[in-house]
This record gives C-alpha cells, sequence and structure tokens, in this order.
C-alpha cells in the first residue's frame, strides 16, 4: 500500500467533489478543476473525505495511487486557498509590469520580453521587482513561474536574473587580475 496513496484527503467547507466514471471534479470558492483518472485507480467519496483505492497490485497501479491521491489534494487546495510563486528580478535598471494581459520584463536585452499571461493565472508586480504568480492549478502556477525564470536565468557572476523568492545563485569567483 503506498503510503502516500493511504492517507485519506479531506474536503473543507465550501468545496463539492463529483465522481463520474473516470473524471473527478472539484468546485469551490475560487474555481472549478477537473482530472481525468487512470484505468485501475478508485476514487471513494466519503463524508467530507475522499479515498484513493487500487483494486489491484501491479506496477502500473502501485505508481499512479499516490500520484492521483496527491492530485487530488492539491487540486482541493488550489480551489479553497490557491497556489502562488513568488520571483525576484536582480540588476541594475530590470524591471517587470503587467500591461493587460502581458508581463512586460525588461531584463538587460536590446527590446523588452512580453510574456502572455494564460488564462487561469494572475501576476501581479510589487515594486518593479517582486513578481508573484498565482492561480488555483499547482502545475500550471509551477509551469508559468519556470517559464517566467528561463527568460532571464540569474548569471553566477554577479547574480542578475529572474529567480525564484528565496533560491540561492552559487556565485563564483571572477578572473583575478594578475600581479
Amino acid at each position: 500500500m503506498s503510503r502516500i496513496g493511504k492517507i485519506p484527503v479531506e474536503i473543507p467547507a465550501g468545496v463539492k467533489i463529483s465522481c463520474d466514471k473516470d473524471m473527478v471534479s472539484v468546485e469551490g470558492p475560487k474555481g472549478r478543476l477537473s482530472l481525468e483518472v487512470p484505468k485501475g485507480i478508485d476514487v471513494i467519496l466519503g463524508e467530507r473525505v475522499v479515498e484513493v483505492k487500487r483494486p489491484s497490485d501491479g506496477r502500473r497501479e502501485r505508481s499512479y495511487h499516490g500520484l492521483v491521491r496527491t492530485l487530488i489534494a492539491n487540486m482541493v487546495r488550489g480551489v479553497s486557498s490557491g497556489f502562488e510563486k513568488n520571483l525576484e528580478i536582480a540588476g541594475v535598471g530590470y524591471r517587470a509590469e503587467v500591461a493587460g494581459k502581458n508581463l512586460k520584463l525588461i531584463v538587460g536585452f536590446s527590446a523588452p520580453i512580453e510574456y502572455a499571461i494564460p488564462d487561469g493565472i494572475q501576476i501581479k508586480v510589487d515594486k518593479l521587482v517582486n513578481i508573484a504568480v498565482s492561480g488555483i492549478d499547482k502545475q500550471m502556477v509551477g509551469r508559468v513561474a519556470a517559464e517566467i525564470r528561463s527568460l532571464k536565468k540569474p548569471e553566477p557572476y554577479k547574480g542578475k536574473g529572474i529567480k525564484y523568492s528565496g533560491e540561492h545563485i552559487r556565485r563564483k569567483v571572477g578572473k583575478s587580475v594578475g600581479a
């Protein structure tokens, strides 16, 4: 039995879960998410809890057991409280601003970079250098934050670029002048 898969998912107040044949839908105050459940995994709805079971002990079923439980738990947390990733911009003259459905980044290139914000994602910029990516889908929030970071990764000599909040950048020593 999967250590993660056997833990039931608690459903907070205000969140509704419906389970069809191969689909689990979670609806809450922030929105609605759905998940296609793989064959060989059963989702059982109880009173304020959801349990994930596997009837057989095959390799594929064992690998999906904990995954499906975690995905459902993330959906429940997403529609009730949401997810957020924070990014920081470091560098002289580097800044960001939200213009409509685009994030405009000025990060040392000859022209500003325009990043189209996908549906279901909110981006807030604070003090021109702090970017907050939020939404109800954990996978989408992480993907958008990673895409924004990849536009100008932090370089190891001065640390200029876009990094996650709290991320430590390993610094290298530059060339030393001969004596």
